[in-house]
């Protein structure tokens, strides 16, 4: 249950039942220059928000505000000049396998947006069910869903493709900030097919080439680790492309006797978050191996 309004002229996403908890809209590429004007906002705004969140922006890591707070984190590339990330950030076996893509005939080109593109997008969504050994949300949508999904932020958006020939085998979505300070990686998906060819390594390189002709200094991947999951493939894949952890300050706001409750209970978290670490693991490794085997003769067939 969820609904967008906008209280200061910011969207601001109110979502939950029990505690209703409020946060930027487009918080991975927009921030929040005034925030005692969208909390007096909110206060005023005729729908019960129990609880405000928000990140401060990089590259600020300490905390600005006085507002209860706890460390979020991102996974951040700094970025200078590509030759720079190519030499100084990455190792040997990440630009071998750049190099791979390339002996394997695999080209990269930004391409507008459009039904040609969409169409390249929903068929690497639809190749399976299952990705990194769990569900994949975009399996089975239909074209047009697809095209309203990938049509957000067009004016600060770049589509870049890698292809085979005429066929699109990955694509990637990079999203600028309001500010020209971040890029935001939105999408990156490959076919499953064609990673012998690793087109995926070859989409990163792209971006950061992308972010150095733009000379805007963060690339940000979503976030470095998620909860008691400290590190896992995906995590490895970021650290083996240069993307570092970077901790900012997440400040919480009650409006609320429950906001407040709730905050000081720890229950704005997901239930998963409480979890011991090592139970969590082993929970991740037996459903991607019994996702991996359902998922395995459907992309063997594709």
């Amino acid at each position: 249950m969820h609904c967008v309004i906008n209280v200061a002229g910011v969207d601001i996403r109110i979502e939950g039942r029990l505690l209703r908890l409020a946060r930027l809209e487009r918080q991975r590429y927009e921030g929040l220059s005034d925030p005692e004007a969208v909390i007096a906002g909110l206060r005023q705004c005729g729908r019960r928000v129990d609880l405000f969140t928000f990140m401060q922006r990089l590259p600020e890591v300490q905390p600005r505000y006085s507002y209860p707070m706890e460390w979020d984190n991102l996974a951040v590339l700094p970025i200078s000049t590509f030759d720079h990330w190519w030499k100084k950030q990455v190792d040997a076996k990440t630009r071998n396998m750049v190099r791979k893509a390339e002996k394997q005939g695999v080209k990269l080109r930004e391409v507008p947006f459009g039904d040609a593109l969409v169409k390249g997008i929903w068929e690497i969504y639809n190749e399976t069910p299952y990705r990194q050994g769990k569900r994949f949300p975009h399996y089975g949508k239909d074209i047009e869903t697809v095209y309203k999904e990938e049509a957000t932020h067009l004016d600060r958006s770049v589509f870049i493709g890698a292809f085979l020939g005429e066929e699109m085998i990955g694509f990637i979505k990079l999203v600028e900030d309001d500010t020209r300070t971040e890029t935001s990686l939105i999408n990156i998906v490959s076919l499953i097919r064609h990673r012998d060819k690793a087109p995926t390594n070859t989409l990163i390189a792209s971006a950061v080439r992308a972010c150095a002709d733009r000379r805007i200094p963060y690339l940000v991947y979503s976030k470095f680790a998620y909860g008691k999951r400290q590190r896992d493939t995906l995590s490895d894949f970021k650290k083996n492309n240069g993307f570092e952890r970077v901790d900012l300050p997440r400040y919480y706001v009650a409006l609320t006797l429950t906001g407040w409750s709730a905050f000081r209970l720890g229950l704005h978290h997901r239930a998963f978050e409480f979890v011991p670490g090592s139970i969590v693991t082993k929970f991740r490794e037996l459903r991607a191996a019994w996702n991996s085997r359902k998922a395995r003769p459907m992309v063997e067939a594709s």
